[in-house]
């Protein structure tokens, strides 16, 4: 499988500020009143794929997500690209049930051919822990970006192929109705932390039982 990497001076998260992602709006900008530590996009009318993307290829130094709905070859190809890059830190964690669909089964198996010893990644498949769906989808990028909603890894759960800007979308397009919030607030981002920590090691426990 082909992975992706940043190329050497390509932008990063230190100098990323949430107006630079207005060009993935159907409107091409945020209001003046806009929040500074959160924007939220539409599935289905911004590109919500290209807002992941965006973050994703400036990641430099972590990675702590939880996602259910893992179904995206493109994003997929850029985790594993900073899961096998030694400075990075990747911690995921994907739901049991979710994990066991054909694609993410796919997705995954490919994932799983690297030696897990060469890398500092940790890839968790679980439930919660009353043993329901770990239902969270969103992550932290560098401890300093963070992104979470309904929005699920995807062809329709991203909107993938949006025309920005276009009232009606080319034969075959499907959205559905998701939300994907970005935010920067460091309180937030530190109790979201957390969080995802403890989703992690509860669905790694589960996987160590007989």
């Amino acid at each position: 499988m082909s992975t992706a990497t940043a190329p050497s001076g390509a932008a990063t998260l230190q100098t990323f500020g949430l107006d630079d992602l207005a060009q993935y709006t159907w409107e091409g900008a945020f209001g003046p009143t806009a929040s500074p530590d959160f924007r939220v996009f539409y599935v289905g009318r911004d590109d919500v794929h290209g807002v992941l993307t965006h973050l994703l290829t400036r990641v430099r130094l972590s990675v702590k997500m939880n996602m259910f709905g893992y179904d995206d070859e493109q994003l997929n190809s850029l985790l594993f690209g900073l899961a096998q890059n030694p400075t990075v830190m990747v911690q995921v964690t994907l739901d049991r049930s979710q994990a066991g669909g054909v694609h993410e089964k796919k997705i995954l198996d490919s994932d799983a051919v690297a030696d897990p010893a060469a890398f500092a990644a940790n890839f968790a498949v679980g439930e919660s822990a009353t043993h329901q769906i770990s239902h969270t989808k969103g992550g932290i990028l560098d401890g300093i970006v963070a992104f979470e909603g309904s929005t699920n890894w995807s062809v329709a759960g991203e909107g993938t192929g949006i025309a920005l800007g276009k009232d009606k979308q080319s034969a075959g397009f499907k959205a559905q109705n998701n939300t994907l919030t970005v935010y920067t607030n460091p309180y937030e981002i530190a109790k979201f932390a957390a969080r995802l920590d403890y989703e992690h090691a509860v669905a790694a426990h589960q996987g160590k039982q007989p």
